[in-house]
């Protein structure tokens, strides 16, 4: 296995990474970032609030930062940086789950936030940098509390592993391309419906415009006859073809996910690669931590581990209290062909 490189950071450990080019970048703490070599490049911008998460669009230009477990986030533009726009959420148990919020690129070349400005289960659409709504009208949304949302590569589809009471969470898609003519399309109408999965949704991520992945927890909700994705499966549905490509039991809790080909990043207590044809392991580093969090909602103390795949997919950052764990990752052998139906 390939030995993990350690980068020093120094101060205060990082709380976002995205890759540019060959550089690490931390846009929360004020676009700070680390070169090939592990050079760190000091930033004096400081946002002054303690904003403790971010989403960077696809452009790689602009980014949501904001409070995991609060309700304030900024819009900025990293070119600068500077600040564009505030948003907000619904105070509405915002210290029980992720904050909703995901930007992504329209089919035009429009870069978007998706996010729930007014209330907890409403999802509305706005143009980056203006704040212009996409998604006005008559709404009927459903009482879902709204997370860990992600637009798909392409544009057209909205993810959402969000919760309901009781508390469980589920999986939904939506389709955003729809939503810009029918608002309602973000309410109600999702393409991923609860009788393909019989256990509760600890994560889920997109793989590729046409495939995502979800984590079920490992207690079954026996709500499907026959059973779906069934207790501590991790499973990979198609858009197209409405049916699991895969579906494999494991034997221990997956966390959060990072798609990459035909095989996912699991982050939970350490990460490990593994394979979504026949859920086998193929890399894992217990020296690196990570913090043991499932699903959206839970514990306000245990944060989303912060993480990123390169844009070529070889190379893995994790964040460190006292630095960043740079790990080589394995080949990618392709994806098969089996459908379950």
């Amino acid at each position: 296995m390939a030995e993990v490189e350690s980068i020093p950071v120094a101060g205060r450990p990082a709380r976002s990474l995205v890759w540019d080019g060959e550089e690490l970048v931390d846009p929360v703490g004020g676009g700070r970032r680390w070169g090939p070599d592990g050079t760190e490049r000091k930033t004096s911008v400081h946002w002054g609030y303690p904003f403790d998460r971010a989403a960077v669009s696809p452009s790689g230009r602009y980014a949501v930062i904001y409070v995991e477990r609060g309700t304030k986030g900024i819009v900025v533009d990293l070119s600068g940086p500077r600040v564009l726009r505030e948003i907000n959420r619904s105070y509405y148990h915002s210290a029980a789950y992720d904050y909703p919020v995901a930007l992504g690129r329209l089919s035009d070349g429009r870069e978007v936030l998706v996010h729930c400005p007014d209330e907890y289960n409403r999802l509305e659409v706005e143009e980056l940098t203006t704040g212009q709504r996409l998604t006005e009208g008559a709404r009927r949304p459903e009482d879902v509390f709204q997370s860990r949302l992600e637009v798909s590569p392409g544009g057209r589809y909205l993810l959402v592993a969000g919760w309901i009471w009781h508390p469980i969470g589920v999986a939904h898609v939506h389709d955003l391309t729809a939503a810009l003519t029918d608002p309602e399309a973000l309410d109600d109408v999702t393409l991923l419906q609860a009788a393909h999965i019989d256990a509760e949704v600890a994560s889920a991520c997109w793989l590729d415009e046409n495939r995502l992945v979800v984590a079920a927890a490992d207690e079954s909700l026996e709500w499907t006859e026959p059973p779906g994705l069934s207790a501590g499966q991790l499973g990979v549905w198609s858009m197209a073809d409405q049916c699991w490509e895969h579906r494999s039991t494991v034997d221990f809790s997956l966390g959060t996910l990072l798609g990459r080909g035909s095989q996912v990043v699991s982050l939970h207590g350490h990460p490990r690669l593994i394979d979504l044809a026949t859920g086998a392991v193929v890399g894992e580093w217990p020296e690196v931590k990570v913090p043991k969090k499932e699903g959206s909602y839970g514990r306000r103390d245990t944060p989303t581990p912060v993480a990123a795949i390169s844009p070529d997919g070889t190379r893995l950052a994790v964040a460190q209290e006292d630095g960043i764990a740079l790990i080589e990752l394995p080949d990618d052998a392709g994806l098969g062909t089996r459908r379950v139906p």
